[in-house]
């Protein structure tokens, strides 16, 4: 089963991971501030999770680490 790990020290909350999840399942956590003060992103059903890297791709801070 693939997942998604975000490093939320790297993570600034831009949302580009967001907007290019096929199965729109990657979203910021607004329940969340990081020490920096922005709401990192994350994964919201791992069992819908291909693994297709995208996220990951995208993230200009490479935060994103895709498990397959």
């Amino acid at each position: 089963m693939a997942r998604i790990v975000v490093d939320e020290f790297f993570c600034k909350g831009c949302g580009l991971c967001t907007t290019v999840c096929p199965r729109n399942i990657v979203e910021l956590n607004m329940d969340v501030i990081t020490d920096k003060g922005y709401h990192p992103a994350h994964c919201t059903d791992d069992s819908q999770c291909t693994g297709c890297a995208t996220c990951a791709v995208m993230c200009p801070d490479v935060a994103i680490t895709v498990y397959r």
